[in-house]
C-alpha cells in the first residue's frame, strides 16, 4: 500500500432542521392552538484514531465529508430526528489542523481517541414555543442553524521510539531488516527507500521498541530536494535518533565526515526540536574495511563528536546486538526518569 502522510479535506457538519408552524385540527377542537415541533439538530463530525489504519491514502480520493442534516419539525409537537453523526477514522499519530488559521485542533497519539471537530447546527423552534396569553395563534418559527464547516489539514507523524537518518544507501533499511521483521527494499543503489518503514525490535517477550526508517536525506533536503524532506516530520516523535554513516561508500571520493555534517546542517534548517534530540553515530559497513579504529578516530575528530558512537555491519549483524541492547537501555532509562517526575 502506498504510504500517504498528509492530506487536505473539507468537512461539513449537518444543518439543523427547521421548526414549523402548525395548529391542532381535531374533530371537537378545530381551533386547538399551536403544536408545531422543533427541528432536529444536525449531525456533528468526529475524528477517531485507529491503530489498524496506517496511511491517509483514503483522503486523497474523497475530499468532502458531510454529516446528516436534522429533520424538520412536525405537527403534534413532534420533534424532527437529529442528523446522524459522522465519525472519520484516522491513523494513530495524526495531527488535525484547521487549514485557514493554522491552529492545531488535536494530536491523536493514542488508539481510540475521539474528538468532535465540527458541530452540527441547532434545530429551529416550532411555533409552540411562541404561544402566550396575548398571542394564542403564533405563526412564528425559526430556521435551523447551519453546521460548522472547515478545511482540514491532516498530517501523519509515525509513532516510533527510534528514528534512523542518513544519506541514501547508508544502510538504514539493512539495519531495520536485520533487527526486526520489517522487510524494506534493499539494493546497491541510492533511494531504494521511498516511504517510511516501521519495525518492531524485540529484546525479549516483554521488552521491545519501534524503529522508523525514512528515505535518505541529501544536501538541500530541508528546502525540498530529494525525498527525505517529506518525511522528516516522522522523526519529531522519536526518543532517539541513530545517524547511520556509510564508511565504505560506493564512490571513494565521498567523505563520510562531510556527509555527516551535511545531514546535521539539514536537521538544523528543518527543526530545532529534532536537533535537540539525543543522537548516536552509527558507523556502518565495517565488514568492508580493515582499519576501523583509524576511521572511527578520524570521524570523531572531524566532527568534534562527543556522543555515543557504534561500529556495525547491518549485513552480517556484527555489532548490531550490542546496539539494540543499548537502545533498549536508553529507552527504559528515559521512561523511568519520566515516571519519577
Amino acid at each position: 500500500m502506498k504510504f500517504i502522510d498528509e492530506a487536505t479535506i473539507n468537512i461539513y457538519a449537518g444543518d439543523g432542521g427547521n421548526g414549523i408552524a402548525s395548529f391542532r385540527r381535531e374533530k371537537y377542537e378545530p381551533m386547538g392552538g399551536p403544536n408545531g415541533g422543533d427541528g432536529g439538530n444536525g449531525g456533528s463530525i468526529y475524528f477517531e484514531s485507529n491503530e489498524n489504519i496506517n496511511t491517509l491514502i483514503d483522503f486523497r480520493f474523497v475530499k468532502n465529508y458531510r454529516a446528516k442534516k436534522g429533520e424538520n419539525g412536525k405537527s403534534s409537537e413532534c420533534y424532527g430526528a437529529a442528523g446522524e453523526n459522522l465519525i472519520i477514522k484516522v491513523p494513530v499519530g495524526t495531527v488535525i489542523t484547521e487549514k485557514q488559521t493554522g491552529k492545531i485542533i488535536v494530536d491523536l497519539k493514542l488508539h481510540g481517541e475521539k474528538i468532535i471537530v465540527a458541530k452540527g447546527g441547532k434545530g429551529g423552534l416550532g411555533n409552540v414555543h411562541f404561544k402566550s396569553s396575548v398571542n394564542r395563534t403564533p405563526r412564528q418559527f425559526t430556521q435551523g442553524e447551519p453546521g460548522e464547516e472547515f478545511e482540514i489539514y491532516l498530517e501523519l507523524k509515525v509513532l516510533a521510539d527510534v528514528g534512523l537518518l542518513g544519506m541514501p544507501n547508508a544502510g538504514k533499511s539493512s539495519l531495520i531488516r536485520f533487527l526486526s521483521a520489517a522487510k524494506p527494499k534493499v539494493a546497491d543503489y541510492p533511494f531504494t527507500t521511498l516511504q517510511p518503514n516501521l519495525g518492531v525490535v524485540k529484546i525479549d517477550i516483554q521488552r521491545s521498541f519501534v524503529m522508523a526508517d525514512i528515505p535518505g536525506l541529501i544536501e538541500g533536503a530541508a528546502d525540498g530536494h530529494g525525498l527525505g524532506h517529506q518525511f522528516l516530520r516522522h522523526l519529531s516523535r522519536t526518543k532517539l535518533l541513530l545517524h547511520i554513516l556509510d564508511i565504505a561508500p560506493y564512490d571513494e571520493s565521498i567523505n563520510p565526515a562531510l556527509e555527516a555534517k551535511a545531514i546535521i546542517k539539514e536537521l538544523n534548517k528543518y527543526s530545532e526540536e529534532i536537533v535537540k534530540k539525543e543522537r548516536w553515530l552509527v558507523l556502518n559497513k565495517i565488514d568492508l574495511k580493515n582499519n576501523i579504529d583509524i576511521i572511527k578516530k578520524n570521524i570523531i575528530k572531524k566532527l568534534n563528536w562527543t556522543g555515543k558512537i557504534f561500529c556495525i555491519s547491518a549485513i552480517n549483524g556484527k555489532g548490531c546486538k550490542e546496539l539494540k541492547y543499548e537502545i533498549m537501555k536508553h529507552i527504559e532509562s528515559q521512561k523511568n526518569n519520566y515516571e519519577k517526575i
